[in-house]
């Protein structure tokens, strides 16, 4: 992409509205527009974010073998009735009459309408297990959205749910999201700790919020030190059986919530943190299926009340949770996986015919070779591009000029550390491509 063609509005002043760090940044490099309170839209440079972030959650929900579909946002009050949620809920719920005065609503989440869609399908224990999930913007109606895209009133969300004969089943089924929690957030380059967690309006006896540590997060949480420098992927379990050792594990290392922190329990090398829920699993057994009719007939031609539990990813939230976790005073600092760009191709003088050859020689191949790369061409001072670039947060910035092109060098900055190294100009951009 082109920065004299792309649509990047950025900000040099942060706007007075936002009070915490990934709120201002991602308006100062023009990611996101509020619309109204709690709603924003996602421009092109937040919206390819959003987009890889999406790509992983997706590949390690397949990988664990959850099968995506697409629900409606919108919902008939009907099922919620059903399952004894509609007025339970309360008014963070968006209560809609259409022209035919049917009560509807803009879904929050949606174990009614895939439980209705489950039991309209299958009938047999043969059938099961069954997971599946999608990829979805959801509604809460916050009495005070605040903080951005991290406590919006609209956002995106990965919602998963799975069905299974009996007890045993949905708790393998658990540990199997559990595990794929721990890989999604890993892959984008993230710690986020399982605890213990309070179910909620969800409900059930068995749930853990996925967490990471930062000074602006929105809870208290307490875990065990160890968790600051573990690598929960080193046991990387593949059989049912190691999963379930996988599972013992790592929940009996302490870490928990505020609402579930029980200090008669805790370790003596106790952190105590400030957290952000970016993911929220829940075993819950049939409290959905149970008033809604999910029935399958079982093995013994008994009718057999099928076992759920749901999974949940806040995707839009992540990208903000990646933010917090990971700035400096000049900007973002993306992790490679999720970055928009992996690199910045900058052109010190863009009306230079040797450098604007050079440089538009280099876009070519990267693009030929897969890269993302974004090519600042603009006719912008180069303290003006090198603000940008870093407040975007691209990983790798390599930056052609007219004194380092007659000696065949290139500069290549690495955003995260800041080390910068003058390289000839093909090992520059084998550097970048690798």
């Amino acid at each position: 992409m082109r920065m004299s063609s792309y649509f990047l509005p950025t900000l040099k002043e942060t706007p007075s509205e936002a009070q915490i760090v990934s709120h201002r940044l991602m308006l100062r490099a023009g990611m996101i527009r509020q619309t109204s309170a709690g709603i924003y839209a996602w421009l092109p440079l937040g919206w390819k974010v959003l987009q890889k972030v999406s790509q992983i959650v997706r590949e390690e929900q397949d990988r664990a073998g959850a099968q995506e579909l697409l629900m409606p946002t919108i919902q008939s009050a009907d099922l919620w009735k059903q399952s004894g949620r509609y007025e339970a809920y309360g008014k963070e719920m968006l209560r809609i009459t259409d022209r035919h005065d049917r009560e509807m609503l803009f879904g929050p989440t949606n174990e009614e309408m895939i439980t209705d869609i489950f039991k309209t399908f299958v009938k047999s224990y043969k059938d099961l297990p069954r997971n599946l999930y999608h990829i979805q913007w959801k509604f809460r109606d916050e009495v005070r959205p605040r903080f951005g895209v991290m406590r919006g009133r609209e956002f995106l969300m990965k919602d998963n749910y799975s069905f299974d004969l009996d007890a045993e089943g949905a708790r393998l089924s658990y540990r199997k999201m559990f595990l794929a929690y721990l890989r999604t957030f890993a892959r984008m380059g993230i710690k986020a700790i399982p605890m213990r967690a309070d179910t909620g309006p969800i409900g059930g006896d068995l749930s853990h919020e996925f967490i990471i540590l930062a000074d602006t997060g929105e809870s208290q949480v307490f875990c065990d030190k160890q968790w600051l420098d573990m690598d929960v992927l080193a046991d990387n379990p593949d059989a049912n059986g190691d999963l379930k050792d996988f599972f013992t594990k790592y929940t009996s290392i302490y870490a928990a919530t505020e609402e579930m922190h029980d200090a008669a329990k805790a370790p003596a090398d106790l952190v105590t943190a400030r957290g952000i829920e970016v993911g929220h699993i829940f075993y819950f057994g049939t409290k959905y299926s149970a008033p809604m009719g999910a029935v399958v007939t079982g093995p013994d031609g008994q009718p057999v009340t099928v076992e759920m539990g749901s999974y949940g990813i806040g995707v839009s939230r992540v990208v903000a949770a990646l933010i917090e976790a990971s700035h400096d005073d000049a900007g973002i600092i993306w992790p490679d996986q999720v970055a928009p760009y992996k690199v910045a191709l900058i052109n010190l003088k863009a009306d230079d015919e040797a450098c604007r050859t050079t440089c538009d020689g280099l876009y070519a191949r990267l693009q030929d070779a897969g890269v993302d790369v974004i090519y600042d061409d603009r006719n912008e001072r180069p303290g003006a591009k090198f603000a940008d670039m870093d407040l975007i947060g691209i990983p790798w910035q390599l930056t052609i000029g007219p004194r380092g092109l007659k000696a065949g060098t290139a500069e290549l900055k690495r955003r995260a550390t800041g080390e910068k190294l003058e390289l000839p100009l093909e090992e520059a951009l084998a550097k970048v491509m690798a």
